[in-house]
């Protein structure tokens, strides 16, 4: 369902109540069961979602609604609902429901001011998925790296070299690393270290880019992590450690302008790699369209001293695939799957028949 048209306010939030309970928050399933009840009511949580509801459904309106909510819990401001957020010491109990609608009757301006803000979910357990086509992209090109990441958010997957991979058949990156992925492969399992990995440079974009050593930018991150997932707050804390002593450039902009500027840009002996993870449904028509013309242009005059790879993770059905896309040929292939958080990763394994059309040039 993610993209760009727009669907019944209802059905956004039965799709995002089911998308919770399947990737495992009870707790948001619970929640989004009570806000659906209360729009059906015309309640507190109608009045704030109801302006927004001719939106594109790629908007998230849904998570943006949950988020700036779970923002004012941890900022102390729900005392009431923060005895059911585990992020704040909570469990979820059995008024669970009932305080979630009195607190947005409560703290309605502050939640209607917060649901302007576009979500930034810097997951980094896509780097889980994303590591494999890394080495993959560094295996074809036999090249330092050059790294060009869209929808950076605060560029903690910009530093993805710096956590720790074991598939059970290989590893990769730093063994002493706090951010660790172990045993999230099933089934066939990449090779990570048949082959050097160097990066040259990092850069990423976003529209509003986060500073990851900022408090407030360290709020707006863990705002949107589903606060009953404490494995991926656990995670989202400990690379944000590493990102306060690895430097890394995300640039506020429109991310085919950005693009376009950065590939007019050769790179002899380097390999560009373009990449994003669960980013296309929230850019608009128009930049799309000028990136990807922008890669179009650079995969044209890719050689092979200076290739050129399109790594994405994006849905595709119940979810996401990792494509790869090479210059110079322009060949595509799916190189895995994995859940929308990251994990776990299925290697090698291609997208559901009924999955949506792949992202092309």
């Amino acid at each position: 369902m993610p993209g760009p048209h727009v669907v019944p306010l209802v059905e956004a939030l039965v799709f995002q109540r089911n998308a919770c309970a399947e990737l495992g928050s009870a707790l948001y399933a619970e929640v989004l069961d009570a806000v659906i009840a209360d729009v059906g009511a015309d309640g507190p949580c109608a009045a704030i979602l109801r302006p927004h509801e001719r939106e594109p459904f790629g908007s998230a309106l849904p998570l943006r609604f949950l988020g700036s909510i779970h923002r004012l819990v941890l900022e102390g401001r729900a005392p009431r609902l923060a005895t059911h957020y585990p992020s704040v010491g909570g469990s979820p109990g059995p008024s669970l429901a009932d305080d979630f609608v009195a607190t947005v009757a409560e703290l309605r301006p502050a939640i209607e001011a917060r649901v302007e803000d576009g979500v930034q979910t810097n997951e980094v357990g896509r780097s889980a998925a994303l590591v494999g086509g890394f080495v993959e992209v560094a295996r074809r090109g036999g090249l330092p790296l050059r790294l060009l990441e869209l929808g950076a958010s605060a560029g903690l997957n910009l530093r993805w070299d710096r956590y720790w991979y074991d598939t059970g058949v290989s590893t990769f990156g730093d063994p002493a690393s706090a951010v660790r992925f172990v045993g999230v492969w099933d089934g066939r399992r990449p090779v990570l270290d048949d082959v050097a990995v160097r990066i040259t440079a990092r850069e990423g974009c976003d529209r509003s880019p986060i500073d990851p050593t900022d408090g407030d930018g360290r709020l707006t991150l863990r705002a949107y992590l589903w606060p009953d997932m404490i494995e991926r707050r656990a995670r989202l804390d400990a690379a944000l450690a590493i990102a306060a002593g690895a430097p890394a450039s995300v640039h506020a902009a429109d991310l085919g302008e950005w693009l376009e500027t950065r590939l007019a840009v050769s790179a002899p002996g380097r390999v560009t790699v373009v990449y994003h993870s669960i980013v296309w449904q929230y850019v608009d028509g128009a930049s799309r369209a000028r990136m990807r013309a922008a890669l179009r242009k650079a995969g044209e005059a890719a050689g092979d001293d200076a290739p050129l790879g399109w790594l994405r993770l994006e849905p595709a059905g119940r979810v996401a695939d990792l494509r790869l896309t090479w210059w110079p040929g322009g060949t595509e292939e799916v190189l895995a799957t994995s859940g929308y958080h990251g994990t776990p990763v299925h290697w090698g394994r291609h997208s559901e028949p009924d999955a949506p059309q792949s992202i092309r040039v």
